[in-house]
């Protein structure tokens, strides 16, 4: 079994309306535990794994984004509201 490191960039707007809210990530359909900031996560090496971010707080979910992990970085950036979707770039 193959494996390769991929490294994601969790980002904060720095003008937000939600504090205290920490980040939820899940690669292949299992929730890796994560803190704000630059993280790395093994992945499978052959093929394309699936990575969805979002934001709970409070019994509300937000902030939620879905990309393909074709290369070895991203960055999600979250929303400025405590509503609406976050966004991956690069």
């Amino acid at each position: 079994m193959n494996r390769r490191r991929v490294t994601i960039d969790l980002r904060r707007p720095t003008l937000r309306l939600h504090f205290g809210v920490r980040p939820t990530i899940v690669i292949d359909g299992v929730s890796q535990p994560t803190q704000w900031g630059v993280g790395t996560w093994l992945v499978e090496a052959d093929g394309e794994s699936g990575v969805d971010v979002f934001l709970f707080a409070k019994g509300h979910t937000f902030g939620r984004a879905h990309s393909a992990l074709g290369g070895d970085a991203l960055t999600y950036v979250a929303p400025r509201l405590p509503f609406g979707g976050g966004r991956f770039v690069n």
